[in-house]
């Protein structure tokens, strides 16, 4: 990754092992959470690694159950379904799919009262319980940083792939409270931004 080589270079935006902190953040704000219904599109490599990670880091007690989706339809059957049985909670891996339906999922979340945990900051501004993730704008601006350079010279096979070196975790209170979930102190205090 330090040197890429050909033409390639830029930034992740997520690691797989976020998968496991997603896993421990839901485990934190909803500990009587005994089923993860983990909303993933399956044919992307990139999900299923973060699937992967979160399945290598699943407590004992605590059941991993795969929600594969195309589109909004099969979204809301899945979480519909899920959230038949109790104890559910979920988690929104990153994919076009989950943030096109950014809203749906956030409302179907109030709807069958499951607490979740979301992989970027506008989930939670939207109405999501938490989120956890890289805060985009930072990555946004460090892309334009390496156009700059090449555009000026640089080889791209020259600047190292980068990969986030902070994520930042959002709580909606009001979500919290909606929900009927006291948020733990040392949960907030770890907190970059709450939303009340």
């Amino acid at each position: 990754m330090a040197q890429p080589g050909g033409n390639i270079t830029g930034f992740a935006v997520l690691e797989n092992a976020i998968a496991g902190k997603w896993v421990e953040a839901l485990n934190e704000i909803a500990p009587q959470v005994s089923r993860v219904g983990l909303i993933l599109h399956p044919e992307t490599p990139a999900n299923i690694g973060l699937l992967r990670a979160a399945e290598a880091t699943v407590p004992s007690g605590l059941k991993l159950v795969p929600l594969g989706v195309h589109d909004t339809a099969e979204i809301e059957r899945a979480v519909a379904t899920f959230a038949a049985e109790a104890n559910g909670g979920l988690i929104v891996v990153p994919h076009a799919i989950t943030f096109a339906n950014r809203d749906v999922i956030v409302e179907l979340a109030a709807r069958f009262r499951l607490p979740a945990v979301y992989p970027f900051r506008t989930f939670a501004t939207s109405g999501g319980l938490v989120s956890y993730g890289t805060n985009t704008m930072v990555v946004w601006r460090e892309g334009a940083s390496y156009v700059d350079r090449v555009l000026k010279g640089a080889k791209p096979a020259e600047l190292p792939a980068q990969f986030p070196t902070k994520y930042e975790l959002v709580i909606n209170l009001k979500t919290a409270k909606a929900l009927g979930i006291t948020v733990p102190p040392l949960m907030l205090g770890r907190a970059d931004d709450v939303i009340e």
